[in-house]
């Protein structure tokens, strides 16, 4: 029962983060990067709600891939669990660049700053749905911190 609990408050906490990301009053993307005229330019196309969908999908699925489809006894250290989520930290930046970048042109380094915080954006989210998921792995539950 306590399992299912922490998937429930995973997915509350990854359903908070898309409302905070297409909110215009308090956008959780406005907070960290100050940008005016790349955030105004991102907000009247609509492109906040995309990007956060863009992050939360591979964070989710960075940690399902890990959990159920590596799922291995040779791959469930806490370094291994760290390389994952490197390389979602990674991941998720470069595909919400090249998705940025194919909306409009300009703002190269305003853009490569606003990745920045996806990478932030990604981590959590990783931690969250590793949280939420790890307890079904049949070989990796006890990875990052054991039970």
């Amino acid at each position: 029962m306590k399992h299912l609990v922490y998937l429930i408050c995973g997915i509350v906490v990854t359903v908070i983060f898309f409302i905070l990301s297409c909110s215009s009053g308090f956008n959780i993307y406005d907070q960290l990067f100050f940008d005016q005229a790349l955030t105004n330019k991102m907000y009247n196309l609509n492109m906040f709600p995309t990007i956060a969908a863009i992050t939360i999908a591979v964070a989710w699925g960075g940690a399902a891939i890990y959990y159920y489809a590596i799922n291995s006894v040779k791959f469930d250290r806490w370094y291994h669990w760290l390389a994952v989520m490197g390389v979602v930290a990674v991941l998720a930046p470069v595909a919400c660049f090249i998705y940025n970048d194919a909306v409009f042109e300009g703002y190269v380094g305003a853009k490569v700053q606003f990745e920045m915080q996806t990478i932030l954006f990604a981590a959590l989210l990783y931690v969250v749905a590793s949280f939420s998921m790890r307890w079904w792995s049949t070989n990796c539950r006890h990875t990052p911190i054991p039970q």
